[in-house]
């Protein structure tokens, strides 16, 4: 029985090609992106198969219309793939307040509206899966994406507590951790660099952006494989909690995880000193 998925950030990148892995498997879509008639043309070939929806998912009622306009057509949401958002990139102290808002709403509080959007019509089901696509990103920090990364962190964090939350009412929940892939993500129309310039990050902050810009189109993920990888994980039964995408995040996550592991070895005696009844740890 084919499924239903809702796809945010559809128009390109890698919402793009998840929806085309989706569509190839006989499962129909709602595609939605700010620019609505950018999708319908992009989806034409499909016809009925793809619902092309404008939505700007830091409007909590685009996305509460979003969704309404998708069982209507279709009578139910399977899949969700909260997908859409962009990198604010530089150092932390050279991003203003407005440009760390707009990548938190965007980012953040975009998968919140539309997630609280999606989930009445899962529990009404009592079935469904969401892919919340949050990054290498959300498991370490990069240098010059402290912004980026908080909103990958923070994904993180919301994925597993509402997996906790909604597992009762057959709702299966799954962080998507990509690496890098070969998508516009690092061109000028995806990614923000910070408006304020400081002397002391000049060199660091120029040579980091330059490293990015150069990786750009040479990352060695593959969209596609990723969309057709979603696609298989939406058909398990028991889907993981967390999916590493790409040979890079599954290197980076494993150094990440034993190099915690060994600080947390290191510190043992620190931390557990902290017990109401415990001894004092040694100097």
């Amino acid at each position: 029985m084919s499924k239903i998925w809702f796809i945010t950030g559809a128009s390109r990148g890698l919402g793009a090609e998840i929806a085309r892995a989706v569509l190839a498997s006989g499962d129909r879509v709602a595609a939605t992106g700010r620019d609505a008639e950018a999708l319908a043309a992009a989806y034409a070939e499909y016809g009925s198969r793809v619902l092309p929806i404008g939505l700007d998912v830091t409007d909590p009622a685009q996305a509460e219309h979003a969704v309404q306009l998708a069982v209507g057509r279709y009578g139910s949401i399977d899949v969700l793939v909260n997908n859409a958002g962009y990198g604010q990139l530089g150092a932390f102290e050279e991003n203003d307040a407005g440009q760390a808002r707009r990548q938190f709403d965007t980012n953040v509080f975009g998968t919140f509206h539309v997630t609280r959007a999606v989930l009445p019509v899962m529990r009404r089901q009592r079935s469904g899966h969401i892919l919340n696509v949050s990054s290498i990103g959300g498991l370490l920090g990069f240098r010059g994406c402290a912004l980026y990364c908080a909103t990958k962190f923070a994904i993180e964090g919301f994925s597993e507590s509402l997996a906790l939350e909604v597992r009762p009412f057959g709702i299966h929940v799954t962080v998507v951790e990509p690496g890098f892939f070969r998508t516009d993500f690092l061109d000028g129309r995806s990614v923000s660099y910070g408006a304020l310039q400081l002397d002391d990050y000049a060199k660091w902050s120029g040579q980091t952006r330059a490293d990015y810009e150069g990786y750009s189109h040479r990352q060695p993920g593959d969209p596609a494989r990723l969309g057709r990888a979603l696609v298989r994980l939406a058909a398990e039964p028991e889907p993981p909690l967390h999916y590493l995408a790409g040979s890079d995040a599954l290197e980076m996550a494993q150094s990440a995880l034993q190099r915690r592991s060994q600080e947390i070895e290191r510190w043992r005696a620190l931390s557990l000193s902290t017990d109401i009844a415990a001894e004092p740890a040694a100097a």
